[in-house]
């Protein structure tokens, strides 16, 4: 069943998204996290791929064995940044070999984040919607692609994000996953830009459990995202207190979880950060509500 599909039932889906581990370590850390989220039975998760060799072969390594090992449906990521086609093509064809369906294709950012000017690869692609066609053109994979309930920072235009989600759609993208975000009228006005297009691609909102300020602060930086004023506020008053961080962060995710699936949201992807205790909180909230 594609994801658009799963989507479309009347009971919301729920995905996590992993990096790749960068040491034995972590990669423990990362299996634990694992046993502990799969008793949820997710509708997929995913593992994040990064442009530089070391973490792309990290990436391939620990989505082969997801699904081989598991018994969770598991998508890859595939960017265009530094890569040839031919690469791509490459990638594509280990991540059919390993019996993945699922893909999740973005053009990706250049070192540095969103801000700093694309550069496209001599032989590569020079965006999200060519890397759709190219998948789709390669196998019949099911893709996912980006969205943005704020305007990506590096063209500040809400219209042209809508616009080129819906490139992606006409491209053969099967379903959306948003940036964090924190204010769930961001997500509602997306929507209903997308829908105006004429799209209807199922956009599932992406969720950042907070667990430290700090880094949450950094990735709502890198992202655009703005952190509202009434967040920002109910965490700074226990910023001294770690455990009461959590717990602040685990109830504001919740909140914005139960609106968003009130507002109509297919379901939710949980940007885990390789730690399992706020997803599992939210979700026990969410079961619970």
């Amino acid at each position: 069943m594609r994801i658009s599909q799963l989507a479309a039932e009347s009971r919301p889906l729920f995905s996590f998204e992993f990096f790749p581990p960068k040491d034995d370590v972590s990669d423990a850390q990362l299996w634990h996290t694992l046993e502990k989220l799969v008793p949820l039975h997710p509708d997929f998760v995913s593992v994040t791929y990064g442009a530089n060799g070391s973490q792309r072969d990290r990436t391939m390594a620990v989505t082969t064995r997801l699904s081989q090992q598991t018994h969770m449906r598991t998508m890859g990521h595939l960017t265009c940044v530094d890569q040839p086609v031919s690469d791509l093509v490459s990638v594509l064809d280990q991540y059919a070999e390993s019996g993945l369906e699922l893909v999740f294709a973005i053009r990706g950012d250049m070192p540095g984040g969103p801000t700093v000017p694309w550069e496209k690869h001599p032989q590569g692609l020079e965006n999200a919607t060519q890397l759709v066609s190219l998948i789709k053109s390669h196998s019949d994979f099911c893709v996912g692609v980006a969205a943005f309930p704020e305007a990506h920072p590096a063209q500040n235009d809400p219209d042209l994000d809508a616009r080129i989600l819906k490139d992606k759609w006409e491209a053969g993208a099967d379903f959306a996953i948003t940036q964090l975000f924190f204010d769930p009228l961001a997500y509602v006005r997306l929507v209903d830009r997308v829908r105006s297009l004429g799209c209807e691609i199922p956009v599932i909102p992406g969720i950042m459990p907070i667990t430290m300020i700090s880094q949450v602060v950094r990735f709502a930086e890198m992202s655009g995202a703005e952190i509202p004023a009434s967040v920002r506020a109910r965490l700074d008053e226990v910023a001294d207190d770690p455990a009461s961080v959590r717990a602040v962060g685990t109830q504001i995710a919740t909140e914005l979880s139960q609106e968003l699936l009130e507002l109509g949201a297919p379901g939710l992807h949980f940007f885990t950060q390789n730690r399992s205790a706020a997803t599992r909180a939210i979700m026990k909230n969410l079961s619970a509500g």
